[in-house]
């Protein structure tokens, strides 16, 4: 394992366009974080340039305090997962994995053990002399790991690694690397645009957007409390709304919006008249026996059933803007409902510039 330390790293292509714009971050020894955002927000940059395949052309890189900002690729204790496997076809399970040991001079004694180690550790010891060809795309995916792993490295870069896996086995595939991480304790840097996948790995998160980190910290802060509107909408589903800041009321602001006055809690000072504040689908509390505050009400207008749930899409009265809350059952399209959002379940984000 290894720590990763980024100061105000930037990276600009020959045609002027900055795709990293002063990046600062810390990944702690042993720490799986994930770098999350939309195609061509630079997270995919971000990693290359860790791993030493894109130059920076501001700032610098330190892993465990060496600085290794000039250093080429296999001088920087790192190893890349990529997300096509960039297995050798030719070769077997195990000529694969012992590529980099090879490449780096490691003695024949010490290969054997670290084959032995990586292929138990992935679960393919009976597939050792098998053609990537005739593995399933999960065991693929495994194989790329292992030769990661046999490379010794302090730290992992996983390039989108389950971007070519099906539903199911991505699922299955995401434990497996979440616990050989954990097994293990390697550093782990893992860049994808899906955000269940960053929820269900991550020790932190880190939301990318335009070069630049828009917000950072553990998956429940990130998706209980987000900073911004781009972070409350990218993950997972957000009702974002305008409020006008009327009061204080000790630990609670009282806020006007077009769904009329709500009160909610934040541990911030509101030093502005207008701020976007959000809450969750699922916060919402349906019925008459919601307690008084924090109210409107709406009238059902279309629903999807996802088996454990059901997305609702509600019309509220005197608004433009349509609003989404999830239940457990099927409501009927057409009825009026009384919705409820509990003042703790309201995050305030950034001013209304």
């Amino acid at each position: 394992m290894a720590r990763l330390e980024l100061d105000h790293v930037s990276k600009t292509f020959a045609n002027g366009f900055k795709v990293l714009d002063d990046v600062t971050l810390d990944v702690r020894s042993g720490e799986f974080l994930t770098l999350l955002g939309p195609s061509g927000c630079g997270k995919t940059t971000l990693l290359k340039a860790i791993a030493g395949f894109h130059p920076i052309s501001a700032g610098s890189m330190r892993i465990d305090g060496k600085d290794v900002t000039r250093l080429v690729p296999e001088k920087r204790n790192t190893a890349m997962c990529f997300q096509s496997y960039a297995l050798f076809p030719h070769m077997s399970v195990a000529e694969n994995i012992l590529f980099g040991p090879r490449q780096s001079g490691v003695d024949k004694t010490e290969r054997a053990e670290r084959l032995a180690t990586a292929l138990r550790q992935v679960d393919l010891v009976d597939h050792a002399d098998k053609l990537p060809a005739a593995l399933s795309g999960g065991q693929q995916q495994r194989v790329a790991l292992a030769r990661a792993m046999a490379m010794r490295p302090g730290i992992i870069l996983f390039d989108e690694p389950l971007s070519n896996l099906d539903a199911k086995l991505r699922d299955q595939v995401r434990f497996e690397i979440r616990a050989l991480q954990a097994e293990l304790g390697f550093t782990a840097i893992y860049v994808t645009h899906d955000q269940a996948e960053a929820l269900a790995m991550s020790d932190r998160i880190v939301v990318m957007n335009r070069g630049r980190i828009e917000q950072s910290g553990a998956p429940q802060d990130i998706y209980d409390r987000p900073s911004t509107r781009f972070v409350a909408d990218f993950i997972g589903a957000a009702n974002i709304l305008e409020a006008e800041v009327l009061e204080e009321l000790g630990d609670l602001w009282r806020v006007h919006t077009n769904l009329g006055v709500f009160v909610l809690r934040t541990d911030h000072k509101l030093t502005e008249k207008r701020y976007y504040i959000c809450w969750r689908p699922e916060d919402a509390e349906v019925g008459a026996q919601c307690a008084p505050s924090n109210r409107f009400e709406a009238v059902v207008t279309a629903q999807a059933f996802q088996g454990n749930l059901t997305d609702v899409i509600l019309a509220p009265d005197g608004a433009a803007k349509i609003c989404r809350i999830q239940v457990r059952r099927p409501m009927t399209v057409g009825s009026r409902v009384e919705i409820r959002i509990a003042p703790e379940k309201i995050s305030v984000l950034e001013a209304v510039r």
